[in-house]
């Protein structure tokens, strides 16, 4: 029997950066349960996952070997409604990560006030290690491990990093093959032919990009707006050219993913870069400007500069050179709670991850009322509803904000206020 085993980082420097994103998630929700004088009980309560499985998920590679990885689900909260988030495959993936992405996800729902609490998933795996027919063996073989914990009404899963439509599928036919019956639906983000919402894959980078709007409106910069998108996935590329449609008044100067990209003050053109990557080229290639690295992307000078990628990117090793004015957060925590403060001293205006990347929540939200109302959303439709939430989520954190706190305590004050308005409600069973 074999294991996948990450490579990129040891066993203890990968446990050690999850313990560091659990402690900066109940942190940052310490300080805005505080400073709306939430009592102690709720507090402790709050700062706990209500339910947490690490699972082994074993599964056969195409040579026959069988081979076990370490997965994940943990539900934050099921107060406002059921569990709701996404799964990831991640070779850094750990169950303090997902715990406290969970956690993110709990007050990412009330902020933009849906009717879901917070949950999150994940494999500890590199998805480009494996075969088409071993990532279906293993995902469903993990769908069929959580399985008591998932469905309508309990917890909804969704695509992640390393995720997408394909693994949606094969959720949802491994949950109703085994349910013997369709009982609505156990994920969101799945393909249109089975239900899925139009504008899902894209409602992520599209809100991200709706955001970028409100701020630079809010803060009154003039145009063009120079934007630097370091993370050049689906959410990166979505928000890139949701801005670059607006046309003289943003300019994206510098795109790029894991092995850099180009940069160009002037403005890349990103119609070439997509016609480039279709045909199979890297960011890293791409012509049109100077090659930086990941690294180099995050310091260059802009206006507005989005991290679509991964967590902890923006730290106290680099916070004091970022010289964008915007930084909106299209990742997970990719700012650490350290570089946080020396962003807010510095100025910098930090719209975080739960209100900035919500777009993709809010779509799953409605993709579920469709398939429950058996209706078919328009991607006009999905994206309509989707600017509508966060427009109100965006002027409510900013208006709570007032000019005095930095918007990620505001948008926490909200979302935490909500929560435990909802528990106080309910009351305490037994």
């Amino acid at each position: 029997m074999t294991t996948l085993r990450p490579e990129r980082t040891t066993t203890a420097e990968r446990y050690a950066a999850g313990d560091a994103a659990w402690h900066k998630a109940v942190a940052e929700f310490r300080t805005a349960a505080e400073r709306i004088e939430l009592a102690d009980g709720l507090i402790e309560m709050l700062a706990h996952a209500r339910r947490a499985i690490a699972v082994a998920v074993p599964f056969r590679r195409d040579d026959g070997s069988l081979c076990t990885v370490e997965g994940f689900r943990v539900q934050h909260s099921l107060t406002r409604g059921p569990g709701k988030g996404g799964v990831r495959y991640h070779p850094e993936v750990s169950l303090n990560e997902t715990k406290a992405l969970a956690m993110g996800m709990t007050w990412k729902c009330a902020l933009v006030d849906i009717p879901y609490g917070g949950a999150k998933g994940g494999i500890q795996v590199d998805p480009r290690e494996l075969s088409a027919m071993e990532a279906e063996r293993m995902t469903r073989r993990y769908a069929s491990e959580i399985m008591p914990l998932i469905g309508p009404g309990r917890d909804i899963l969704a695509p992640d990093i390393g995720t997408g439509e394909r693994e949606m599928a094969w959720i949802l036919d491994t949950y109703n093959a085994a349910l013997g019956m369709t009982l609505g639906a156990p994920v969101t983000g799945k393909p249109v032919v089975v239900g899925g919402s139009s504008g899902r894959r894209r409602s992520t980078g599209y809100g991200v990009a709706q955001i970028v709007k409100h701020t630079v409106e809010r803060l009154g910069l003039r145009p063009p707006i120079r934007v630097a998108v370091a993370g050049y996935g689906e959410v990166g590329r979505a928000a890139a050219e949701t801005l670059d449609e607006d046309g003289d008044d943003f300019s994206i100067v510098a795109i790029g993913d894991v092995g850099g990209g180009p940069y160009d003050p002037g403005g890349l053109d990103l119609h070439a870069a997509e016609r480039y990557l279709r045909e199979g080229g890297s960011l890293a290639e791409l012509g049109g400007g100077d090659r930086v690295t990941p690294e180099e992307l995050l310091e260059l000078p802009c206006d507005v500069l989005i991290p679509a990628a991964v967590g902890g990117v923006i730290s106290e090793d680099n916070a004091e050179r970022i010289t964008a004015r915007v930084v909106a957060e299209g990742a997970n925590a990719p700012t650490t709670h350290e570089a946080d403060a020396i962003l807010v001293e510095r100025g910098v205006t930090v719209v975080p991850d739960i209100l900035a990347n919500a777009g993709g929540v809010i779509a799953s939200h409605l993709e579920s009322v469709q398939g429950a109302q058996g209706l078919t959303w328009s991607l006009d439709q999905t994206f309509a509803g989707v600017l509508d939430r966060l427009r109100t989520a965006f002027d409510a954190t900013w208006a709570f904000a007032g000019g005095e706190m930095p918007l990620r305590e505001a948008a926490l004050c909200l979302a935490v206020d909500r929560v435990a308005t909802a528990h106080r409600t309910l009351g305490l069973y037994p």
